[in-house]
């Protein structure tokens, strides 16, 4: 995970996942919705397991 997309996925979380396919980025836009903090723990947590 590199820094800047981790400030990108506080800031705007769908578009610090934009590479990682549809569902991942339609399920964070819609916690993103829902709430800010669910959208980011989301995108985090999407953007931790891809490294592995």
């Amino acid at each position: 995970m590199s820094l800047f997309r981790v400030l990108l996925s506080i800031l705007f979380p769908p578009l610090a996942i934009l590479d990682q396919g549809c569902g991942s980025i339609i399920i964070v836009f819609i916690l993103t919705l829902c709430g800010w903090v669910p959208g980011v723990i989301a995108a985090l947590v999407i953007l931790n397991n891809t490294n592995r």
